[in-house]
């Protein structure tokens, strides 16, 4: 089965919410919420690939240095194996913009579970409630 290595980020808002991202239509699992992030490439360390990710999709810069590593999540889907490391970050440069078309909510992690999100997503939000 292949593995698949994807990084996700929590962006932590100075009021303590945690954005999430919809998945856009004609994407797999399209309409569920989902952590920011995406495929680390080859040659990529996950930490390159979430900055690159971040920029692109939101349009944000984000420093390694703000990259606190939380938990992972690995998940079975039907042809592949999601290995997920999860990043929290607190600081970054410029406005969350959502450049790919998605739509973007803030959250309180205790109305995380209000949105529907994909089965790898659910098992990080309850490192999300104990750390906030």
């Amino acid at each position: 089965m292949k593995l698949v290595l994807v990084a996700a980020c929590a962006l932590i808002d100075t009021d303590g919410r945690v954005l999430i991202a919809q998945r856009p239509e004609g994407r797999s699992m399209a309409g569920l919420w989902e952590f920011p992030g995406g495929k680390v490439e080859q040659g990529e360390r996950p930490e390159e690939a979430l900055i690159r990710e971040l920029r692109e999709e939101l349009g944000i810069v984000v420093k390694e240095a703000c990259l606190a590593p939380l938990t992972f999540a690995s998940h079975t889907y039907e042809d592949f194996q999601l290995l997920m490391p999860l990043y929290v970050c607190r600081r970054w440069e410029g406005f969350v913009t959502p450049l790919e078309g998605q739509q973007l909510t803030w959250v309180k992690p205790a109305k995380l579970r209000d949105y529907p999100m994909p089965p790898a997503d659910l098992p990080l939000i309850s490192h999300l409630t104990s750390l906030l």
